[in-house]
């Protein structure tokens, strides 16, 4: 096929964004019980103390995770599928494969230099960067483990390239599914390796993990007719327009995950397990936001670049309040489950060591409501090609959390918990921030309806606060409560418990977001079954 040929008129290929958000939140959701079966699997078969301590586990992520987020994450969507979006309006498929291919082939060689360079400098990384007083059997495991991650940011960033192309003609199905592959094999390296490389044998699992997830995600360019070319299109407009933006998203990609280090140095100062304590509850704490604010906003993000592309203003304004009040909605009652039901939530998953980790949840049940919002309200700016303003509010937010992290997490302080304390302030912070910048730029942003609707969504929250609080109290977390079924038995009913008072007064309150649940559920009962 000729690339340069027109693009002949193709049918419509747009699909609900409730269909793309549905198969994104499945996936994920199926993606949050493999990690939280990952971790819960760590913790039963190694130990949070002791030479083998699992915090040689969670140390050795920190480096790679911080090289692929500061380099390649902030150009696989936000700085990379608003320029692709315009490519594909406008029907040139041989602009958006030079454009991709550019874009691979200059991360990829990047990426790789990256790789080579953790590979030979891990030791030096762990004991004066991430872990300074790491010694003995950790600190072999801990650099073991690194250089196996060494070039899974390589494998993501391959990867998360061709799912942005894909997520931009509409495909979401292997995006979504890749990372389950990813867990499925760490897990898997547990039963495998535990009783010849131990630990380390993580490593080795989270290496296959990328490779599968790599190729998984091959197989979705298939039918695309995508053509790779070994070159990078240097004079291309295009091309240097997502170098422009790639620095000030990859900072402040970066700035998290050094903000991430910095509270695993803080946390290791305390003592032995706090690493794996933290980073256990933060894991918790994180899979709202994927399931439920990553999935929707990842949805929505090519349907308000096309809407940009469309130079429809209007439509874009709409859907974003659309989507931001559904996500307001929706995440009420998941931070009041979070915060009532932490005790179940930290026992059924990691059993060991739940009081800990329980305690840091409680304290980050704030971030996690706003760090869902937040995956969306940055998406605005991403939208419009805006990386810098995002980072110019990261760089003032990461420093106040490191400043009140310091001074919080000392023992005579909060200790621990005063890590997840600075997150909540911060991730607060942060989206108020945001939030002042958008109605300055745009002043009919945030109606009169807008605010009405999320008065109405605090009144309505309030009544699931109250169903929280009065379950726990008939169904407290005993001393002795032990197993999944009593465990999850009580965590199901207090969960059905909130939703069902939040979805219940939301229909009182005539609330809009509640409106396409009972549609669904309606043409649902009442679908006729057709018999031949």
């Amino acid at each position: 096929m000729n690339p340069t040929a027109p693009t002949p008129k193709r049918r419509s290929t747009r699909v609900p964004l409730a269909n793309v958000a549905t198969l994104l939140i499945a996936t994920s959701m199926i993606g949050q019980v493999l990690g939280f079966l990952r971790t819960k699997l760590v913790n039963a078969n190694f130990p949070a103390v002791g030479p083998n301590s699992t915090d040689a586990y969670f140390a050795a992520f920190n480096i790679p995770d911080f090289f692929f987020f500061t380099i390649a994450a902030g150009a696989l969507g936000v700085a990379f599928m608003p320029v692709l979006s315009d490519h594909l309006h406008k029907g040139d498929r041989r602009g958006a494969h030079e454009l991709t291919s550019s874009l691979l082939n200059f991360l990829a060689l990047l990426m790789l230099i990256v790789g080579i360079i953790i590979f030979i400098f891990a030791q030096p990384l762990i004991t004066h960067i991430v872990a300074p007083d790491m010694k003995g059997a950790q600190l072999h495991n801990t650099v073991l483990i690194m250089r196996f991650l060494a070039f899974n940011p390589l494998l993501f960033t391959i990867s998360g390239i061709m799912s942005s192309f894909q997520q931009s003609i509409g495909r979401f199905f292997f995006y979504a599914l890749g990372p389950l592959f990813y867990n499925a094999s760490i897990i898997a390296s547990i039963f495998v390796f535990r009783h010849n490389l131990g630990l380390v044998g993580l490593g080795v699992g989270a290496l296959f993990g990328a490779v599968a997830q790599l190729l998984i995600i091959a197989v979705g360019m298939t039918n695309l007719r995508f053509r790779w070319h070994p070159r990078i299109w240097w004079s291309s407009t295009d091309f240097r327009l997502i170098l422009k933006n790639l620095p000030p998203r990859s900072l402040d990609q970066g700035i998290d995950q050094l903000n991430s280090i910095v509270e695993t140095n803080f946390a290791r100062r305390l003592g032995q397990g706090y690493i794996s304590y933290y980073n256990n509850a933060y894991v918790l704490s994180t899979a709202p936001t994927l399931l439920i604010g990553t999935a929707i906003s990842t949805a929505a993000f090519p349907r308000l670049n096309q809407r940009l592309s469309q130079h429809r203003p209007d439509l874009f304004r709409k859907e974003f309040l659309r989507i931001l009040r559904a996500m307001i909605w929706i995440m009420a009652p998941v931070v009041v489950i979070a915060f009532f039901a932490r005790g179940y939530l930290a026992r059924l998953i990691f059993s060991q060591n739940a009081p800990e980790i329980a305690l840091i949840l409680g304290y980050l049940s704030v971030a996690i409501f706003f760090r869902a919002i937040y995956t969306l309200i940055s998406r605005w700016f991403y939208s419009q090609k805006d990386t810098r303003t995002p980072l110019f509010v990261s760089i003032f937010t990461i420093s106040l959390n490191i400043l009140l992290a310091y001074f919080l997490s000392k023992p005579e302080s909060y200790g621990v918990a005063g890590l997840a304390i600075a997150q909540s302030i911060v991730a607060m912070t942060e989206v108020c921030i945001l939030v002042t910048i958008m109605l300055i730029r745009d002043h009919q942003l945030l109606d009169r309806a807008f605010w009405s609707g999320c008065v109405r969504i605090v009144s309505v929250t309030g009544f699931s606060v109250i169903a929280g609080y009065s379950i726990m109290r008939v169904y407290s977390l005993g001393a002795l409560d032990r197993g999944f079924i009593t465990l999850g038995t009580k965590l199901a009913f207090v969960s059905v418990v909130v939703f069902a008072v939040h979805i219940g007064v939301s229909a009182l309150f005539g609330l809009d977001e509640v409106r396409p649940l009972f549609f669904r559920i309606r043409k649902f009962i009442l679908k006729p079954i057709r018999v031949e």
